[in-house]
């Protein structure tokens, strides 16, 4: 008898002891958000509004490595997307649109999730049937993509001649949501 009383009161000893344990980590996520949040300086690069857009290094459907620093002194709309993605094929066109009018104030970078597509000649094929003439990029590794943490296709930002973030849009773009944009970078 003595002796299932005592494992009762070791398993209501370990459950006491787990709560408290849980109690103490909850309590340190909680020290280490605030300490995050109110003494921590903001980095100078990231994905917030205002700050400097992550650099990266992809290869263009030619096989030339480019970097999005690269396009520095120009504004910069910069689209996530895939060929498999129904609102990247419709906003497509309206980005060659603007591409095609703006030339000289924005230049439209394309970064393409290539490592969900079946191969690099599909990309290559999209592009030519499109028509489409913006730089296209290569994600073959998920650095870009990753780097400015893209979770939904057709993701777009908007970067100004320092590549300063200044907007952002999650969906489909028409026309008139890029010509607003656009008018906030100028």
């Amino acid at each position: 008898m003595m002796g299932i009383g005592c494992c009762k009161v070791k398993k209501e000893v370990l459950k006491k002891v787990k709560k408290i344990i849980a109690g103490i980590f909850l309590i340190c996520l909680i020290i280490i958000a605030l300490w995050q949040s109110f003494f921590l300086k903001e980095a100078e690069i990231g994905l917030e509004k205002g700050n400097k857009a992550p650099d990266f290094e992809l290869l263009t459907l030619e096989g030339e490595k480019v970097s999005i620093s690269d396009f520095e002194g120009k504004n910069v709309i910069l689209n996530f997307w895939a060929t498999w993605c129904k609102p990247c094929e419709k906003e497509m066109p309206e980005l060659e649109k603007v591409y095609q009018q703006n030339k000289d104030e924005v230049t439209v970078v394309a970064v393409n999730f290539t490592v969900s597509e079946k191969n690099v000649e599909s990309v290559q094929s999209y592009i030519k049937q499109g028509g489409y003439t913006f730089p296209v990029l290569l994600d073959q590794k998920n650095k870009a993509n990753s780097g400015f943490e893209v979770l939904s296709y057709p993701t777009t930002y908007f970067l100004d001649e320092n590549g300063i973030i200044r907007d952002k849009v999650i969906g489909q773009m028409t026309d008139e949501i890029i010509e607003n944009k656009l008018k906030k970078l100028k």
